[in-house]
């Protein structure tokens, strides 16, 4: 398959400066580009790379000047741009079989929508409604009376149990496991009583989570995740947590019991945040940092525990410098005695 640069920039909604004729038959990288390729530049750190890419072709923002000789296709958003390419090229394929497989066991009453499909091994439990499209990979399990939307992807061994509530769109990774009992104990004469967890979870449009997520049920009433959010690998969401809409949670971040998180928040890989507190609208926690009290809203934060980030980042400084001061007041010393002993 071979493209024109012109219906790219078509396309993409670009501006092509350079050679219309160029065809284009593939994609990559910068770095991995060759000749007949297009490649595309987002970040300001790969500048220099643009006269030296092999690639055909560059998809670049618009306030970047070519280098001569360099066919660039300016637009709005080059990444994005370059997604809409890369779909031309290679469409996305999830790979799951189409039907419904032999060895799938579905429950009493379930309700599949059109084109659903469920893999090999996977169990649906009695009572559970597929939207329309949805995809339920092997060794998939969907615990009774659980509502997955449309146009869904389930991957490969995924445990979603029972009564838990889903979107349309919502793409879940291998591993995760959702509706998994919260973590509540009463200790009496130091003997850890379980508190029932019969509450459940609710999943919004356009979750994406990723490989190894835990979301825990409820003890009472639901643990929400708004339309959206975007969660990285092996997070851990707590009972009765509400996320917002259109958040973005990444890698080893720990959210504890019945917090509230506000929309657009951004937290940073192995943050941790401690049960019963609010993160305000458009948040943003930085990697690693310890998050103790409500965080009000548009505040960006770092470290353990967690201050505005100009404030923190003037103490690490600070803390820097305590070597050479050290040194300093040594040297002063030393200069005292000297004068003690010329008295």
């Amino acid at each position: 398959m071979e493209l024109s640069l012109k219906d790219i920039a078509t396309l993409v909604g670009g501006t092509l400066l350079g050679r219309p004729e160029i065809k284009i038959g593939g994609v990559a990288g910068m770095k991995e580009a060759r000749e007949g390729d297009i490649t595309f530049l987002s970040n300001p750190k790969y500048l220099p790379f643009l006269d030296e890419t092999r690639a055909s072709a560059v998809l670049v923002g618009e306030e970047i000047s070519p280098p001569p000789g360099k066919t660039v296709i300016r637009c709005k958003n080059p990444s994005l741009a370059f997604n809409k390419v890369v779909e031309q090229f290679k469409p996305s394929s999830n790979g799951f079989p189409k039907g419904i497989h032999p060895t799938a066991v579905l429950g009493k009453d379930v309700s599949l929508g059109p084109s659903v499909n469920i893999g090999p091994y996977a169990v649906v439990e009695e009572g559970v409604q597929i939207g329309k499209g949805s995809s339920i990979g092997a060794g998939s399990f969907i615990g009774h009376h659980s509502q997955v939307g449309r146009d869904t992807l389930i991957y490969p061994h995924v445990t979603i149990r029972e009564e838990t509530v889903m979107g349309d769109r919502v793409i879940i990774h291998s591993g995760t496991v959702i509706g998994s009992d919260g973590f509540g104990f009463e200790t009496v004469d130091g003997v850890h009583h379980k508190i029932p967890q019969v509450g459940h979870v609710v999943i919004g449009d356009d979750v994406e989570m990723g490989a190894n997520v835990t979301v825990d049920r409820a003890r009472f009433g639901k643990t929400v995740i708004k339309k959206g959010t975007k969660i990285d690998n092996l997070v851990q969401v707590a009972h009765n947590v509400e996320i917002g809409e259109h958040c973005l949670i990444v890698a080893q971040v720990g959210i504890s019991g019945t917090t509230q998180i506000g929309h657009h928040v951004i937290i940073g890989g192995q943050a941790g945040l401690v049960g019963h507190i609010e993160v305000g609208d458009e948040v943003i926690i930085a990697a690693k940092s310890g998050i103790s009290k409500d965080v009000p809203k548009g505040m960006v934060l770092w470290g353990s525990p967690a201050l505005p980030i100009q404030e923190e980042k003037r103490n690490i400084a600070n803390v820097r410098r305590l070597g050479p001061f050290f040194d300093r007041v040594k040297e002063l010393e030393k200069k005292v005695e000297k004068l003690k002993d010329s008295q």
